[in-house]
C-alpha cells in the first residue's frame, strides 16, 4: 500500500508555510558552512600570520560545535557562548604565540576597564577579523535554507575560490576539490532532509535500515574522491576566460595581492605598515601594523637589534652627515676579525652572543647586533673559510654595513641579503652613579659638534621646554633621564596620531608638531624630540633605528604557575630564541658620555631598554622587557606577567566555568529527551507488568513522604480506600490506580508499552498533586 503523502501545512490566509528542516538537517548545515569558510579563508594563506589562521579555524570550530550541540532555537544563547569561546581562544592562542602580553592593573590605574582597554587594544585586530566571520557564519547558517541558497553558497565560495587561484600565488585546488565534496554531502543531506518531510512514513521505514540508505552514498562519493587523487597531473583542459586571453597576447597572468610593497607601482601602500624604514628624512604620519615575521635572533642575552644611526636633524627627519660615508674603514671586514670600537675605560660590559637568522628575503643596508659589536664570526655559513658578502664597519657609527661603493672589488659579492650571519657584541653594565660623575661629549669640542648640530629654524620653545624640564639636574646623566622621563609620561603613544591637528597650525618643525600641536606618537616622535631637546641643552645625541627584543615563545607554566619574579629568577639575563617582527621595528636615542661611549636612551611611552645592571645593585634598573613594540598603543608600566601563570589559569578557570555553563544549558533544554533516555534505558529490562508495579510502589513511597501512610496489614486498595475517606481529592485517580496495578499483578492479560507509559503519565500528575 502507499504512503499518503502529508497534507501541507497552511497559514492563516491559506498559504502553504514551507516545512522547517529536520533538526540534524540544520546540524548538517551548521557544519558544512564552517568547512566551506575555513577552505575558503585559505585564499590568506601566506598573507594572514599563522595565528590569525589558527584562531579563525578554531573560532570556526567552536561556532559549529556549539550549533550542534545545542538544540534548536537559542540563538541568543548561541550566539553569546560563540563569542565569549571565540574570546577566550583568540587570548590563549595570542599568547602562545607571544603576541599578547599580560599585565596587571591596580585599582589606582584604572582597574578593570584599564587592564580590559590595554588587552583589548593588542587583541583588536585577532578580534575583528574572528568577529567577521563568526557574523558570517551566522548568516549563512540561516540564509541558506533552500536548495537554491544552497547552490548559491557553494558557487560563491567555488568562484572565489577560482578566482583566487588564478590572480594570486597561492595554489588553491585542494581546497576546491574540499569544496566540492562537502557541496555533494550537503545536496545529499538536503535532498534527504526534502524526502523525510513530504514521505516521514517512507523515511521511518528508511531508517531501519540505514547501510540500504547511505552505503551507495557513500560508495560514489569514495569513488569520486579516489578518482581524483589517483589521477595524474595533466595541464588543465579549461582555463578561465581572463587567464585565455591574457595568454593569447603572449602576457603571464599577474598577482593582485602580495607580501611586499611595490616602489614602482603608484597604488603600493609603502608607507602605511610597520617596519625597518628606508627614508628618514620626512617622518611623521601613521602606521598600519605589520606583524609578518623578519628574522629570529638566537641570542644569549635580551637586547635592542640596533641597525642604523643618523645624526643631521632637518627638522622634517634625519640624514647621514657628508663625512658619514669616509667613516668606513678602507678594507672590508674579514672572517672573524675584531671590529674597534669606541673607548669605554671607565664601563663594565657584558658579551653578548647572536645569532641572526632572516625570515624576509628583503635587503636591508646593515647587519642588526646588539649594542655595540665587536666580533662578525661568520655570514651564511659557519664553516665558511672566508667572509662573504662583503663588509664594511664603521667604528663611529658601529655599524655593519653591505659594500655600496660604485666599483665593487674583483670578488665581490652581488647576491642577496645575508640568510644568517652570527655577531659578538659587548652591552655596557649600566651604573648610574658612576655616570653620574662623569659628563657627556668628548673633551674635544670638534667631536661633539656633529652630535650637538640642530637646524636654524628650530622654534625657541623646544629648547626652552628643554631647558625647563632638566632644570633640577645635577649631572648631564640626570638631564638624560629627565628627558627620559618626561616624554615617556607626558606623551600618549598611538600609531595613528591625529594629523587634524596640524591643519591651521603654523609649526613646520617635526618635533615642536610633536611636542606643542599633536601632543601624542609612536617612537620617531618620541626618540627624536629627545635627540632634538638634548641637543638643545648640550648633550651629544644621535638618532638610532632597528628593532625591539621580538618575543620569546611562552614557557609552559605547568600546574602551579609562575609568575614573573620566578621567571627572572628562571632566566635573569632573557636568554633564547627571540621571532622579531616588522611591527617590533623601533627608534631610540643614544648619547655620549665620556669613558661610556654610547649609552642608549628609551624615551618612547610604554617602552623599556634591556639594560644590563651591575650585580651588587640590589635592586635593578627597571624591565628590561618592552611592554608593547610599535604595533600596539601605549600600555601604562604596570607588572608585567608575559608567560605568567596566572592569565592562564584565569584563562582556563574561565573556559571550564563556561563550558560548565553551556553544558548545564543543554541539560536544562534537554531535560525531557534526558529524562526520557533515562527511563527507557532503566525499564529497558522491565515488561509493561512490572513497570505498572514498580510505579505503583513508587506512588506509596511519594505518598508517605506526605503522611498518607499504609498499615502493616493492609492491602493496597484497602489504604488508598482508607485515604479516600479522609476527605482526599484523588478518590477517582486513585482507584483507576489500584485498577490498573491489580490487573498487572495478577490478571493473566498481559499489558501493552503504551498502557505502561499512560500509567507513568498518571502516577507523576497524581504524586505532583499529593506535593
Amino acid at each position: 500500500m502507499t504512503q499518503p503523502t502529508a497534507a501541507p501545512r497552511r497559514g492563516p490566509a491559506g498559504a502553504v508555510v514551507p516545512k522547517q528542516p529536520a533538526g540534524w538537517y540544520s546540524k548538517a548545515t551548521s557544519v558544512a558552512v564552517a568547512v566551506l569558510i575555513w577552505k575558503t579563508l585559505a585564499v590568506f594563506e601566506g598573507y594572514w600570520w599563522e595565528e590569525t589562521m589558527l584562531m579563525t579555524a578554531l573560532t570556526l570550530l567552536c561556532a559549529a560545535l556549539i550549533e550542534v550541540a545545542l538544540p534548536k532555537g537559542y540563538r541568543a544563547a548561541k550566539s553569546v557562548f560563540q563569542a565569549i569561546l571565540s574570546l577566550i581562544l583568540i587570548a590563549v592562542v595570542a599568547s602562545a604565540y607571544g603576541e599578547l602580553t599580560w599585565q596587571r592593573v591596580s585599582a589606582e590605574d584604572g582597574g578593570l576597564p584599564k587592564w580590559l582597554e590595554i588587552h583589548f587594544a593588542q587583541l583588536s585586530a585577532f578580534i575583528w577579523i574572528c568577529a567577521a566571520v563568526l557574523i558570517l557564519y551566522t548568516m549563512f547558517i540561516h540564509w541558506a535554507t533552500t536548495r537554491t541558497r544552497l547552490f548559491a553558497v557553494l558557487s560563491a565560495v567555488l568562484l572565489t575560490l577560482t578566482v583566487a587561484d588564478s590572480f594570486t600565488p597561492v595554489w588553491l585546488w585542494d581546497e576546491v576539490a574540499w569544496v566540492v565534496l562537502t557541496g555533494l554531502l550537503w545536496l545529499v543531506a538536503n535532498h534527504l532532509s526534502g524526502f523525510q518531510s513530504k514521505h516521514p512514513g517512507n523515511w521511518k521505514a528508511l531508517l531501519r535500515s540505514p547501510f540500504q540508505l547511505f552505503v551507495p552514498v557513500a560508495a560514489v562519493l569514495a569513488v569520486l574522491m579516489t578518482g581524483g587523487l589517483i589521477m595524474p597531473s595533466i595541464s588543465p583542459l579549461l582555463q578561465d576566460p581572463y587567464t585565455i586571453w591574457k595568454e593569447s597576447k603572449g602576457e603571464q597572468v599577474g598577482t593582485f595581492i602580495g607580501d611586499k610593497a611595490d616602489a614602482d607601482n603608484p597604488l603600493s601602500n609603502m608607507d602605511s605598515s610597520s617596519g625597518y624604514g628606508r627614508n628618514d628624512t620626512n617622518l611623521g604620519g601613521g602606521f598600519n601594523y605589520d606583524y609578518s615575521p623578519v628574522m629570529t635572533v638566537e641570542s644569549s642575552r635580551r637586547s635592542y637589534w640596533r641597525g642604523e644611526t643618523k645624526d643631521v636633524y632637518t627638522g622634517t627627519g634625519w640624514l647621514d652627515s657628508e663625512a658619514a660615508a669616509s667613516r668606513f674603514a678602507s678594507e672590508r671586514v674579514g672572517l672573524r676579525s675584531v671590529l674597534p670600537g669606541e673607548d669605554r675605560y671607565r664601563a663594565e660590559t657584558v658579551k653578548v652572543e647572536q645569532t641572526v637568522r632572516m625570515i624576509r628575503e628583503e635587503p636591508y643596508p646593515v647587519l642588526f647586533a646588539a649594542q655595540q659589536a665587536t666580533s662578525l664570526n661568520w655570514v651564511n655559513d659557519p664553516d665558511a673559510s672566508r667572509l662573504n658578502p662583503p663588509l664594511f664597519w664603521s667604528e663611529e657609527d658601529g655599524e655593519l654595513r653591505l659594500y655600496e661603493g660604485a666599483e665593487m672589488p674583483d670578488d665581490g659579492y652581488d647576491g642577496p641579503y645575508p640568510g644568517a650571519y652570527s655577531v659578538t657584541s659587548e652591552a655596557v653594565v649600566l651604573d648610574e652613579e658612576a655616570l653620574r660623575q662623569t659628563h657627556a661629549g668628548w673633551e674635544d669640542a670638534s667631536r661633539n659638534a656633529p652630535y650637538l648640530q640642530l637646524p636654524g629654524e628650530l622654534p625657541e620653545r623646544v629648547k626652552e621646554l628643554a631647558e625647563e624640564v632638566t632644570a633640577a639636574a645635577a649631572s648631564d646623566y640626570d638631564k638624560a633621564k629627565m628627558l627620559e622621563q618626561y616624554l615617556r609620561s607626558a606623551y600618549p603613544y598611538t600609531n595613528q596620531p591625529d594629523l587634524s591637528k596640524l591643519r591651521g597650525s603654523d609649526s613646520t618643525d617635526f618635533v615642536d608638531q610633536f611636542l606643542f600641536v599633536l601632543e601624542e606618537g609612536y617612537c620617531d616622535y618620541f626618540s627624536t624630540a629627545m635627540a632634538v631637546m638634548g641637543r638643545a641643552i648640550g648633550l651629544p645625541t644621535r638618532w638610532v633605528k632597528g628593532f625591539a627584543p621580538g618575543a620569546l615563545p611562552v614557557a609552559d607554566p605547568g600546574p602551579g604557575g609562575f609568575g614573573p619574579e620566578e621567571l627572572m629568577e628562571m632566566n635573569p639575563d632573557g636568554a633564547g630564541t627571540y621571532t622579531v617582527r616588522n611591527s617590533d621595528a623601533h627608534s631610540w636615542v643614544e648619547v655620549y658620555f665620556e669613558g661610556f661611549g654610547w649609552i642608549p636612551f628609551e624615551p618612547t611611552s610604554g617602552f623599556s631598554y634591556p639594560y644590563s645592571v651591575p650585580e651588587t645593585d640590589s635592586e635593578p634598573i627597571p624591565s628590561s622587557t618592552p611592554e608593547e613594540t610599535d604595533k600596539t598603543p601605549a600600555q601604562p608600566e604596570t607588572e608585567q606577567n608575559n608567560g605568567s601563570g596566572v592569565p592562564f589559569r584565569l584563562i582556563g578557570w574561565t573556559a571550564a566555568v563556561l563550558l560548565a555553563a553551556a553544558a548545564a544549558f543543554w541539560a536544562y533544554a534537554r531535560r525531557h529527551a534526558i529524562a526520557s533516555a533515562w527511563e527507557a534505558y532503566r525499564f529497558r529490562s522491565f515488561t509493561a507488568d512490572e513497570r505498572i508495579v514498580w510505579e505503583t510502589e513508587r506512588l506509596l513511597r511519594k505518598c508517605k513522604r506526605r503522611g498518607l501512610v499504609r498499615g502493616e496489614h493492609e492491602t493496597i486498595r484497602e489504604a488508598i480506600g482508607r485515604w479516600n475517606g479522609t476527605g482526599s481529592q484523588l478518590k477517582r485517580e486513585l482507584h483507576e490506580v489500584i485498577d490498573r496495578f491489580e490487573l498487572a499483578k495478577y490478571s493473566p492479560v498481559q499489558a501493552s508499552s503504551e498502557d505502561a507509559e499512560r500509567f507513568a503519565s498518571k502516577v507523576k500528575a497524581i504524586i505532583e498533586q499529593v506535593k
